[in-house]
């Protein structure tokens, strides 16, 4: 398991993107639209400094949904390496089955 602080912390990460994804969004159009002034793209940039560092959704970790384990997760499962094959050999997760040849 990891620290509860860890994945709580990775939660709040989470909710603060979602709330000014479309913000940023706006403000990164602005950034890279190349018809505008380099001076309203700079303008834009300096918004989007303003815009608290933990908004961006670069930050945000893939965790286990089960142990909140931060390496090794599989993102079609949201899950770790091993939770992924503990859980398939107990037959947990639908089409996966152990390979033999």
């Amino acid at each position: 398991m990891a620290k509860k602080s860890a994945v709580e912390r990775n939660n709040r990460v989470k909710k603060l993107a979602s709330k000014y994804a479309n913000r940023r969004a706006s403000l990164k159009a602005q950034v890279m639209d190349k018809t505008k002034s380099p001076e309203e793209r700079f303008e834009a940039v300096l918004k989007m400094a303003q815009l608290p560092k933990n908004s961006a959704k670069e930050r945000i970790r893939n965790r286990c949904e089960l142990t909140g384990r931060p390496r090794g997760v599989y993102r079609k499962f949201k899950m770790a390496r091993n939770m992924l094959r503990d859980l398939s050999l107990q037959g947990q997760v639908p089409g996966v089955v152990k390979s033999s040849w």
